[in-house]
């Protein structure tokens, strides 16, 4: 069993707070509780096993007030929190593992409560992902290097490692800026291999235009002369 299914066994009825988020296992995810609701849930979960579920809902452009019963999200473990005088709370959470809705819960609270069944990717050959993880691992650096330079942020980039082809393919989804509903579907992947892919193809379209943004700010920095001497002859 991995560390993700053990930390939910046992777990058959999750607290639901719908966002218009993506969260991805593994991924750290700030949120600022301030609805009376969400305030009574986080006391709850913080009594328990800190644990709810994040499903992504845009309310403003459903015809839905909630997620319908079969959609999919992700378990948020909640690591740190910050109780403001007035009642609020800034908290950090980290993904833990995928579920599907199986139904919701009438159980009394302010707030959602699902019955759900978590997954992980399937099971996939190693060497298979291989090709696809260092194409992946290796634009998404150019990327972040390229957006660094623009930002002028100084320091290393943390290695990005090829050898974790599932744990990379959701610190890549995660970060990449793309639709939400792009996002969306990267999660509800169960092929490590397939997100893999969509991720290589993603990348393959911006990885230029970040590079060539990286060299013209750079130009731009110095005096419109990219660090050389203009020859005149």
């Amino acid at each position: 069993m991995s560390e993700a299914l053990d930390k939910v066994r046992g777990v058959r009825e999750l607290p639901l707070f719908p966002l218009p988020v993506v969260l991805f296992p593994g991924m750290p995810m700030p949120l600022h509780i301030f609805e009376p609701r969400y305030r009574k849930m986080l006391a709850d979960i913080r009594a328990g096993d800190n644990l709810f579920g994040l499903s992504y809902f845009d309310s403003a452009a459903s015809e839905n007030e909630i997620p319908a019963a079969g959609h999919i999200g992700c378990v948020a473990e909640v690591t740190e929190t910050q109780a403001l005088p007035d009642g609020r709370s800034n908290v950090l959470t980290v993904g833990v593992i995928r579920y599907q809705v199986d139904a919701y819960v009438e159980r009394g609270d302010p707030y959602l409560v699902v019955r759900p069944n978590f997954f992980e990717d399937d099971e996939e050959d190693d060497a298979s992902l291989s090709a696809n993880s260092r194409d992946v691992a290796s634009m998404f650096t150019r990327v972040a290097n390229s957006i660094r330079l623009i930002n002028d942020e100084r320091g290393n980039l943390p290695d990005i490692s090829d050898t974790e082809p599932q744990k990379l393919s959701f610190l890549v989804a995660a970060a990449l800026e793309i639709e939400v509903e792009t996002k969306q579907e990267l999660l509800e992947l169960r092929s490590t291999g397939e997100r893999l892919s969509r991720l290589r193809d993603l990348l393959a379209r911006v990885v230029k235009g970040y590079e060539e943004r990286a060299r013209l700010h750079g130009i731009a920095k110095g005096n419109g002369h990219g660090g050389r001497m203009i020859e005149i002859e």
